[in-house]
């Protein structure tokens, strides 16, 4: 091992061009980069600069192709709750096409931005990749912060939507996290058009505004969405 470990990375110093390139080959591209890096002349390089891909169809639909689908892809364990679940690469794929499709619906595109404010929860995972799917770029923000923090981080990357969940459980105290997001709308100069909230089980979430949907009812609407081919620089 130890062998092997050190004349990879000879090989990686010696030839970073031709190394890399070999590397890339692992990965299911839409557009396989001609380039591997170009360097500017303060040394900053950029990585496949022409090559295009999508990370959540690496995520899950390359695996799904490759016939691995029925494997579990997340584990999801709370002691807190005593939840268990195991998804599946085809499950997962599901929830995630199927909330790019909502997101898709409400006029989110590549180039957005969108802030998921979410406990550790499978749909927080579901979120990330959904947004990846269709080049949305997304900021995590640690569910439970105050409003104000969270202010801070939706002047920041000015989201257009923050997808969010009813509340976030610590031991045996239930966080609101609804009003956290309406609080820190309301003191932030930039209003984000759209806030989906994950209803968790025995939660009871007040639609304050035209501004709420509801996570379940907007994928139970919505068509599943294909990957969106991007840049390989492009942000998550």
């Amino acid at each position: 091992m130890k062998d092997t470990y050190e004349t990879t990375y000879v090989q990686s110093l010696s030839d970073p061009a031709s190394f890399w390139t070999q590397q890339a080959q692992a990965l299911a591209w839409d557009e396989f980069p001609t380039q591997t890096y170009t360097q500017d002349e303060h040394g900053h390089a950029t990585w496949f600069p022409d090559g295009k891909l999508n990370v959540s169809a690496l995520c899950l639909d390359q695996h799904i192709e490759e016939g691995y689908g029925e494997q579990v892809a997340l584990i999801y364990d709370s002691p807190v709750t005593g939840n268990i679940q195991h998804i599946t690469y085809r499950q997962l794929r599901e929830q995630v096409a199927l909330l790019a499709g909502g997101l898709r619906s409400l006029g989110l595109e590549t180039g957005d931005t969108a802030i998921i404010y979410m406990p550790m929860i499978p749909q927080a995972a579901v979120a990330m990749l959904a947004c990846a799917r269709l080049g949305i770029t997304h900021s995590v923000v640690f569910g439970g912060f105050a409003p104000h923090e969270l202010a801070i981080r939706i002047d920041d990357c000015a989201p257009k939507a923050i997808i969010t969940a009813s509340h976030g459980i610590e031991i045996d105290k239930l966080i609101p996290y609804q009003p956290y997001v309406d609080a820190a709308i309301e003191e932030a100069k930039h209003k984000p058009e759209h806030v989906i909230t994950y209803r968790r089980p025995n939660a009871v979430v007040a639609h304050d505004s035209d501004q709420h949907i509801d996570y379940e009812e907007l994928i139970a609407q919505a068509s599943p969405a294909d990957p969106v081919s991007v840049p390989s620089t492009h942000p998550l």
